[in-house]
């Protein structure tokens, strides 16, 4: 079977069309792609045209090469996206706070990264990631150190102690930097004072009018904190 470059955007074609369209095609070329793809359901045809594309042109001869690297780009798209489908649900279901990030440390015992964060009240709070040895606990350590010293928006879950289930420990799933000053983007601060309120959205709104937040534009953390408190107190 010899498949030219020519064809990659009849593949993406090809892809596009419902199953129905697919079964009268009859074209050469239509029909060779259809052979690769035959056996791809049509959640998957999007990772199977990137990772064509990914690839590049099919040299002559080397069909059987190109087709495992489109293969292999596949799956690792795939993986990829179930990565990124986990950390996106993570963070919708994680709390938010702001601190001062003081310190990062690797924490002996663990292999985790410790944090020591100051909050606005002024006390210190510790928050852990996952292992140095992980991707995701390397770059979370990473990306932490380049934030010391400054505001942060953190983003943590609790996990569940091994062999504890009363117990868990405070997790870090990702730092929004907010500078040296300290300023909350506008939506970021509306959604922590929702948060606050329970999700009562006229609690919210209450709260944050009569903090005298502004409609638009960057908000203080000293602002910020007086209208999660009111939330807070309206929502106790």
């Amino acid at each position: 079977m010899r498949m030219r470059s020519s064809h990659l955007d009849g593949l993406a074609r090809l892809i596009s069309l419902s199953a129905g369209e697919r079964s009268r095609q009859t074209k050469p070329g239509q029909q060779r792609w259809r052979t690769i793809i035959g056996g791809v359901d049509n959640s998957h045809y999007s990772l199977v045209v990137a990772a064509a594309q990914a690839a590049g042109p099919c040299p002559e001869g080397e069909e059987a090469a190109w087709g495992r690297r489109v293969h292999g780009l596949t799956v690792d798209l795939h993986l990829i996206a179930q990565q990124a489908r986990q950390d996106i649900e993570r963070l919708e279901s994680a709390r938010t706070f702001i601190a001062f990030l003081e310190k990062v440390e690797i924490e002996e015992s663990s292999r985790r990264g410790l944090l020591t964060l100051r909050l606005p009240s002024g006390e210190s709070e510790p928050i852990r990631t996952e292992q140095k040895d992980t991707d995701r606990g390397l770059a979370l350590i990473e990306r932490a150190r380049s934030l010391e010293g400054r505001w942060v928006l953190v983003y943590r879950y609790n996990e569940r102690k091994t062999g504890q289930r009363n117990q868990s420990v405070r997790m870090l799933a990702h730092l929004m930097d907010l500078g040296v000053d300290g300023t909350v983007p506008n939506t970021t601060a509306k959604k922590m004072v929702l948060q606050e309120a329970g999700g009562d959205v006229a609690r919210a709104q209450q709260a944050w009018t009569a903090t005298g937040l502004p409609g638009g534009g960057s908000v203080s953390i000293d602002q910020l904190e007086q209208a999660r408190t009111k939330a807070r107190e309206a929502a106790g």
